[in-house]
């Protein structure tokens, strides 16, 4: 009998890694880096050192040649890493 999970993602992730710099306009402009973790259809994973980050605050991102903007939806804070969700505009 298979294990229970608590997984609750509804879409296939797939690992991806690579620096990642975030940008928030409000309440102050600010930029940081991060390190992508994983990515799927509609958002991705980043691992960042920055814990001010809310739910539904909006972010710009650049990775590689890729720029967009995407909604922090979930922050996870372990050993003073800051793991965030994030869901593409």
């Amino acid at each position: 009998m298979p294990e229970p999970s608590d997984d609750r993602r509804s879409e296939i992730r797939e690992a991806l890694e690579g620096g990642l710099t975030l940008m928030i306009y409000h309440p102050a402009p600010r930029e940081f880096q991060g390190r992508l973790i994983d990515v799927s259809h509609r958002g991705f994973r980043a691992q960042h050192s920055y814990p001010l980050l809310e739910p539904g605050q909006n972010v710009h991102f650049r990775y590689s040649t890729l720029e967009g903007d995407a909604r922090v939806i979930w922050n996870r804070i372990l050993a003073g890493q800051v793991e965030t969700g994030f869901l593409l505009l």
